[in-house]
């Protein structure tokens, strides 16, 4: 027996496959209930935390005891899947409906490349600014440099077409080690949000301040917004405001959290009237 067909027999490899069934029954289950949701996550202001910038929409799904899913969990196994490009029409359609919703709201929102082009994410997208045409101004879409790296003429034809119509867009976990810089001069990306391996630790580690550093003068030379993800400690931010980042987005900062940003400035206003 050679030695890949003992590897696809391991229990290791049956118990990843049996996961990952279970995980694409639950996410389908999740579909066809429309038991999708965002969570909002605050991107702040490198200077001046106190004000965010915009919100990331994190879409989330529903177990059938209502457990609350987060893509981290499951978005590897779909991706390449029809349940991906279903998730990714429903991001964005929610993400419209929020900025309709609030018109002070300005919001990203993930996208997979392989949904470029797709009828159903097209139609979701024309539909929500037919709505209200404002929200394109304050609509952000990312994408991740891998994702990117996939398809790089459509991404930037895509990129093209969008951007004529006031759509920004965000190069996601940039630095990981994807993007072939022919083609990143050629990308136009509005934003770079520099991944969070660069960020862990930053204000001691020699070898990620160099990195991070590095990552910092690329985006500036090609007048990209600059954004650190995975912003854990407030040493980190402090380092990172100091270096220049536009924008800082971590756990320090904010959970994401399925409460919706509007709805905590009213709650927050009302707490203050009523003490």
């Amino acid at each position: 027996m050679s030695f890949s067909s003992n590897y696809q027999d391991s229990p290791l490899s049956a118990a990843v496959a049996e996961r990952d069934a279970n995980i694409l029954t639950m996410v389908r289950s999740a579909l066809r209930r429309r038991d999708v949701m965002l969570a909002y996550q605050p991107v702040v202001q490198g200077r001046d935390p106190s004000r965010v910038a915009f919100f990331e929409g994190l879409i989330r799904v529903l177990d059938e005891t209502g457990r609350i899913i987060p893509a981290k969990d499951f978005i590897e196994t779909i991706e390449a899947r029809e349940e991906g490009r279903m998730i990714d029409c429903l991001a964005i359609e929610l993400g419209l409906m929020s900025l309709t919703e609030d018109s002070t709201l300005r919001l990203s929102i993930n996208m997979s490349a392989r949904s470029i082009g797709n009828p159903d994410w097209e139609t979701a997208f024309e539909r929500g600014i037919l709505r209200d045409p404002t929200v394109a101004d304050r609509l952000i879409i990312e994408i991740t440099e891998s994702s990117a790296m996939l398809v790089p003429d459509q991404v930037i034809e895509f990129m093209t077409r969008m951007q004529r119509r006031g759509i920004s867009f965000a190069l996601d976990d940039f630095g990981a080690g994807y993007t072939a810089f022919r083609h990143f001069k050629e990308f136009c990306f509005d934003m770079v949000k520099i991944d969070q391996t660069f960020t862990h630790n930053v204000h001691v580690d020699t070898d990620n301040q160099v990195l991070m550093e590095a990552l910092v003068s690329i985006a500036e030379q090609f007048d990209m917004f600059c954004v650190a993800e995975g912003v854990e400690k407030l040493e980190e931010a402090e380092y990172l405001a100091q270096i220049g980042l536009d924008c800082l987005q971590g756990y320090y900062f904010g959970v994401p959290s399925i409460t919706k940003p509007w709805e905590r400035r009213a709650a927050q206003s009302d707490l203050r009237r009523s003490g």
